[in-house]
């Protein structure tokens, strides 16, 4: 039975993010194929009370520094350190900031297989050292990685052109519910056409754009903004204050209930999606999977997600943002062609199943490489 340890999240299972969701779906599906799976994680990260949990998996949390600037390399290390005691067939590697651990694992004569995300350096919510130390943990993946995922073919073009690494792109997916009622906070929206948005508050995600368009579209539609930083700051206050001040907009923060969350996305108007760096967003995927009509900010990588005719692409301009969102929101047959594309394309390109099939196939090859260069 071949074993596998899953490095770089915040744990099994976890909510946290895209890596953690991804890890939610692949580490029970390998289990189920036969693996022996471990996932290393962060002391009280992990839910110990989800009915989804997979005994199989084995759950371990290592020491580290919960800083933003030290978690990733500190825990990482902690993990990578473990890992080499216990001598798994394959480390699964999330994040290439954990790429300076690499070199361990190799010389233990552990194989790697490492999604390298997006491209970190390139955000705006991180500093100067942040993004110098990102770039370098990426120079030290494209050396030492024995195979790389990439969650979108840009993602890969631009390791090609940077790196000179080449490796297999695997996306995220989605969870496609029955049809579900809005929440009881939010019954008020029954029958109206919405817009929403669902986003981390940080620069490159549109945010701002998207609170000063919200004026506009205010005056017609109601506004539903999904998201924060998650520690304060000015697009949080200015959130704060356009909820204060406009009835027709509403400020949820982060919410945590997914019934909650894909019940807006398939009952909006109009979803706007502006994230601007990264590869295949898991909140995307996940709207497309409600069906929601979307508009988006036009990027290389969201284009190929939603496919060129799948959405409405717009500049990260206000006017812009409100032009379009409003174009959809008045007309109902829009709504009800875009929103049936997205779920198309979700369908055919961005299911579960066919991402945990390429991780373990993606495993199982460097299990099979490694073996055979010992031989």
């Amino acid at each position: 039975m071949p074993h596998v340890a899953i490095i770089g999240t915040r744990g099994y299972p976890s909510y946290y993010g895209g890596f953690e969701t991804a890890v939610r779906y692949i580490a029970p599906h390998l289990a189920e194929s036969g693996w022996g799976v471990t996932v290393y994680g962060r002391p009280g990260q992990e839910r110990t009370d989800d009915p989804a949990l997979d005994p199989r998996v084995v759950r371990r949390t290592t020491r580290g520094t919960e800083s933003k600037a030290l978690s990733t390399l500190s825990f990482g290390l902690t993990a990578v350190l473990d890992t080499i005691r216990r001598r798994p067939d394959v480390a699964l590697v999330m994040n290439c900031a954990n790429g300076f651990w690499l070199p361990l694992l190799a010389l233990a004569g552990i194989p790697t297989v490492v999604n390298v995300d997006g491209i970190e350096w390139e955000r705006a919510k991180w500093g100067r050292l942040a993004r110098f130390v990102f770039k370098a943990g990426a120079r030290m993946t494209a050396r030492f990685a024995d195979r790389l995922v990439f969650d979108a073919d840009a993602i890969g073009a631009y390791w090609r052109r940077e790196f000179d690494r080449t490796g297999v792109m695997i996306p995220y997916g989605g969870t496609e519910s029955r049809a579900l009622p809005l929440h009881e906070d939010d019954t008020d929206l029954t029958g109206r056409p919405f817009a929403l948005v669902v986003a981390r508050f940080v620069p490159e995600n549109t945010v701002a754009e998207f609170l000063e368009a919200a004026e506009r579209i205010a005056r017609h539609h109601p506004v539903v903004i999904v998201g924060s930083s998650g520690y304060g700051g000015g697009l949080d206050d200015a959130a704060r204050s356009l909820a204060a001040r406009n009835r027709d907009v509403r400020w949820l923060g982060h919410v945590a209930d997914d019934a909650r969350l894909f019940a807006l996305w398939q009952h909006a108007g109009a979803y706007f999606h502006g994230h601007s760096v990264g590869g295949t967003n898991p909140a995307l995927v996940q709207a497309m999977h409600c069906g929601a009509p979307t508009v988006a900010r036009d990027t290389v990588y969201n284009r190929e997600v939603l496919g060129d005719d799948g959405a409405v692409f717009v500049e990260p301009q206000p006017d812009a943002i409100a032009d379009a969102v409003l174009a959809v929101l008045d007309d109902p047959e829009e709504q009800q062609l875009r929103g049936a594309a997205v779920l198309r394309r979700a369908r055919t390109a961005y299911t579960w199943d066919g991402v945990c099939d390429g991780y373990e196939q993606a495993l199982a090859g460097v299990i099979v490489r490694e073996r055979a260069a010992v031989s």
